[in-house]
Protein backbone atom coordinates (compact mmCIF):
# COMPACT_ATOMS: atom_id res chain seq x y z
CA UNK A 1 0.00 0.00 0.00
CA UNK A 2 3.03 2.36 0.24
CA UNK A 3 2.59 5.64 1.35
CA UNK A 4 -0.98 5.38 1.41
CA UNK A 5 -0.99 3.22 4.31
CA UNK A 6 0.17 5.43 6.90
CA UNK A 7 -3.50 7.36 5.85
CA UNK A 8 -5.57 4.90 5.16
CA UNK A 9 -5.85 1.80 7.40
CA UNK A 10 -8.39 0.42 5.82
CA UNK A 11 -8.58 -3.61 4.40
CA UNK A 12 -11.40 -5.96 3.09
CA UNK A 13 -11.59 -9.30 5.01
CA UNK A 14 -9.34 -11.79 3.85
CA UNK A 15 -6.42 -9.06 3.27
CA UNK A 16 -3.18 -8.92 5.31
CA UNK A 17 -3.77 -6.53 8.07
CA UNK A 18 -2.38 -2.65 7.39
CA UNK A 19 1.47 -2.49 6.50
CA UNK A 20 1.92 0.85 8.69
CA UNK A 21 0.11 -0.76 11.56
CA UNK A 22 2.48 -3.81 11.33
CA UNK A 23 5.27 -2.21 11.45
CA UNK A 24 4.22 0.11 14.51
CA UNK A 25 2.21 -2.41 16.85
CA UNK A 26 2.47 -6.04 15.77
CA UNK A 27 0.21 -8.25 13.86
CA UNK A 28 -3.50 -7.71 15.33
CA UNK A 29 -5.58 -10.00 17.72
CA UNK A 30 -8.12 -10.19 15.21
CA UNK A 31 -10.58 -7.72 12.84
CA UNK A 32 -13.68 -7.33 12.92
CA UNK A 33 -15.64 -5.38 9.72
CA UNK A 34 -18.45 -2.76 9.85
CA UNK A 35 -21.22 -2.46 7.35
CA UNK A 36 -23.87 0.38 8.05
CA UNK A 37 -26.50 0.85 5.86
CA UNK A 38 -27.92 4.77 7.26
CA UNK A 39 -29.94 4.90 3.85
CA UNK A 40 -33.29 3.19 5.74
CA UNK A 41 -35.84 3.72 8.41
CA UNK A 42 -34.45 2.13 10.64
CA UNK A 43 -30.66 2.24 10.45
CA UNK A 44 -28.60 -1.13 10.47
CA UNK A 45 -25.08 -1.74 11.43
CA UNK A 46 -23.38 -5.51 11.01
CA UNK A 47 -20.12 -5.82 12.57
CA UNK A 48 -18.59 -8.78 11.50
CA UNK A 49 -15.40 -11.27 11.84
CA UNK A 50 -12.73 -12.08 9.27
CA UNK A 51 -14.73 -15.08 8.29
CA UNK A 52 -17.78 -13.23 7.86
CA UNK A 53 -19.58 -14.36 10.73
CA UNK A 54 -21.76 -12.03 12.54
CA UNK A 55 -20.16 -10.52 15.73
CA UNK A 56 -22.29 -7.95 16.37
CA UNK A 57 -25.16 -5.99 14.91
CA UNK A 58 -26.31 -2.24 16.24
CA UNK A 59 -29.97 -1.58 15.16
CA UNK A 60 -31.45 2.20 15.71
CA UNK A 61 -34.65 4.46 14.05
CA UNK A 62 -33.11 7.13 11.36
CA UNK A 63 -36.46 9.44 12.76
CA UNK A 64 -35.62 9.83 16.24
CA UNK A 65 -34.84 13.10 18.47
CA UNK A 66 -32.37 11.05 20.61
CA UNK A 67 -31.12 9.00 18.12
CA UNK A 68 -31.72 5.71 20.08
CA UNK A 69 -29.33 3.20 19.28
CA UNK A 70 -28.77 -0.90 20.77
CA UNK A 71 -25.78 -3.13 20.25
CA UNK A 72 -26.17 -6.89 20.49
CA UNK A 73 -24.29 -9.63 20.35
CA UNK A 74 -24.44 -12.61 17.74
CA UNK A 75 -26.78 -14.32 19.93
CA UNK A 76 -28.80 -11.18 20.26
CA UNK A 77 -27.38 -10.43 24.16
CA UNK A 78 -26.94 -6.45 25.03
CA UNK A 79 -23.35 -5.32 24.37
CA UNK A 80 -24.22 -1.42 24.64
CA UNK A 81 -27.06 1.38 24.23
CA UNK A 82 -26.67 4.64 22.66
CA UNK A 83 -28.29 7.77 23.15
CA UNK A 84 -28.41 11.22 21.95
CA UNK A 85 -28.51 14.15 24.13
CA UNK A 86 -29.95 16.98 22.95
CA UNK A 87 -31.45 19.21 25.58
CA UNK A 88 -28.04 20.12 27.66
CA UNK A 89 -25.68 22.80 26.44
CA UNK A 90 -23.78 20.46 24.42
CA UNK A 91 -24.67 17.53 22.12
CA UNK A 92 -23.20 14.29 23.16
CA UNK A 93 -23.77 10.68 22.64
CA UNK A 94 -23.95 8.54 25.75
CA UNK A 95 -22.61 5.00 25.30
CA UNK A 96 -24.02 2.78 28.36
CA UNK A 97 -22.57 -0.50 28.29
CA UNK A 98 -23.88 -3.65 29.41
CA UNK A 99 -22.22 -3.91 32.76
CA UNK A 100 -23.48 -0.56 33.48
CA UNK A 101 -19.94 1.52 32.12
CA UNK A 102 -20.78 4.76 30.76
CA UNK A 103 -19.01 7.05 28.68
CA UNK A 104 -19.83 10.16 26.44
CA UNK A 105 -18.90 10.99 22.91
CA UNK A 106 -19.17 14.83 22.49
CA UNK A 107 -19.77 16.16 19.35
CA UNK A 108 -16.66 18.43 19.78
CA UNK A 109 -14.53 16.03 19.09
CA UNK A 110 -15.33 16.82 15.50
CA UNK A 111 -14.37 20.51 16.33
CA UNK A 112 -10.70 19.86 17.22
CA UNK A 113 -8.05 21.14 14.93
CA UNK A 114 -5.18 18.76 16.93
CA UNK A 115 -5.28 15.28 15.34
CA UNK A 116 -5.68 13.96 19.19
CA UNK A 117 -8.99 13.48 21.11
CA UNK A 118 -9.63 12.03 24.71
CA UNK A 119 -12.55 9.93 26.18
CA UNK A 120 -12.36 11.09 29.69
CA UNK A 121 -14.64 8.70 31.33
CA UNK A 122 -12.30 5.76 29.30
CA UNK A 123 -8.93 7.47 30.10
CA UNK A 124 -8.49 6.82 26.25
CA UNK A 125 -7.49 8.44 23.30
CA UNK A 126 -7.90 8.61 19.47
CA UNK A 127 -4.49 9.77 17.44
CA UNK A 128 -4.73 10.10 13.81
CA UNK A 129 -7.84 11.28 11.22
CA UNK A 130 -10.59 10.82 13.29
CA UNK A 131 -12.65 13.04 11.62
CA UNK A 132 -12.75 10.61 8.95
CA UNK A 133 -12.42 7.57 10.77
CA UNK A 134 -9.10 6.82 10.30
CA UNK A 135 -7.38 6.72 13.63
CA UNK A 136 -5.62 4.67 16.27
CA UNK A 137 -7.27 4.05 20.01
CA UNK A 138 -4.50 3.76 23.15
CA UNK A 139 -5.58 3.48 26.97
CA UNK A 140 -4.42 5.88 29.85
CA UNK A 141 -0.89 4.36 29.72
CA UNK A 142 -0.42 5.03 25.69
CA UNK A 143 -0.74 1.30 24.69
CA UNK A 144 -2.71 0.85 21.77
CA UNK A 145 -6.37 -0.85 21.80
CA UNK A 146 -7.62 -0.55 18.55
CA UNK A 147 -6.93 0.51 15.17
CA UNK A 148 -9.41 1.77 12.75
CA UNK A 149 -9.63 2.59 8.99
CA UNK A 150 -12.48 3.61 6.58
CA UNK A 151 -13.04 3.06 3.32
CA UNK A 152 -12.91 5.93 1.16
CA UNK A 153 -15.44 5.38 -1.84
CA UNK A 154 -18.63 3.10 -0.76
CA UNK A 155 -22.11 3.04 -1.13
CA UNK A 156 -22.41 2.01 2.25
CA UNK A 157 -20.39 3.10 5.53
CA UNK A 158 -17.60 0.17 6.07
CA UNK A 159 -14.99 0.32 8.04
CA UNK A 160 -11.94 -2.02 9.28
CA UNK A 161 -11.22 -2.64 13.20
CA UNK A 162 -7.12 -4.03 13.58
CA UNK A 163 -7.90 -5.12 17.71
CA UNK A 164 -4.71 -5.14 19.66
CA UNK A 165 -7.19 -5.48 22.86
CA UNK A 166 -9.18 -8.12 23.24
CA UNK A 167 -10.83 -7.56 26.23
CA UNK A 168 -11.73 -4.10 25.58
CA UNK A 169 -13.20 -5.40 21.61
CA UNK A 170 -16.88 -4.53 22.85
CA UNK A 171 -16.28 -0.47 24.28
CA UNK A 172 -14.09 -0.06 20.83
CA UNK A 173 -17.19 -1.13 18.98
CA UNK A 174 -19.84 0.95 21.18
CA UNK A 175 -16.97 3.63 20.65
CA UNK A 176 -17.13 3.66 16.75
CA UNK A 177 -20.83 3.50 16.42
CA UNK A 178 -20.91 6.64 18.51
CA UNK A 179 -18.40 7.93 16.47
CA UNK A 180 -20.51 6.95 13.07
CA UNK A 181 -23.72 8.59 14.35
CA UNK A 182 -21.62 12.01 15.96
CA UNK A 183 -19.83 12.29 12.47
CA UNK A 184 -23.19 11.38 10.41
CA UNK A 185 -25.03 14.28 12.66
CA UNK A 186 -22.38 16.98 12.38
CA UNK A 187 -21.96 16.61 8.64
CA UNK A 188 -26.08 16.98 8.97
CA UNK A 189 -25.85 20.26 10.71
CA UNK A 190 -22.86 21.57 8.04
CA UNK A 191 -25.31 21.17 5.23
CA UNK A 192 -28.28 22.53 7.43
CA UNK A 193 -26.27 25.87 8.28
CA UNK A 194 -24.86 26.08 4.46
CA UNK A 195 -28.57 25.90 2.90
CA UNK A 196 -29.53 28.80 5.55
CA UNK A 197 -26.40 31.02 4.69
CA UNK A 198 -27.19 30.34 0.85
CA UNK A 199 -30.75 31.72 1.83
CA UNK A 200 -29.42 34.37 3.59
CA UNK A 201 -27.26 35.53 0.55
CA UNK A 202 -30.39 35.66 -1.68
CA UNK A 203 -32.69 37.67 0.35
Amino acid sequence: MGTFSKFIRYRERGKEANAESVEQFGVPSHSLFISTNFWSFRQKTKIVEEDGSVAYRAKSRSISLHDKTTITDARGKLVAKLEKKVLTLREYHRVTMADGTRFDIAHELFQLIDDTAEITDLGWTLRGNYASLNFEIYDEDGSVIAVVGKKLISIKDKYAIDIYRPELEQEVVAVLVALQHTLRDRTKGNRSSSLVADIVRKL
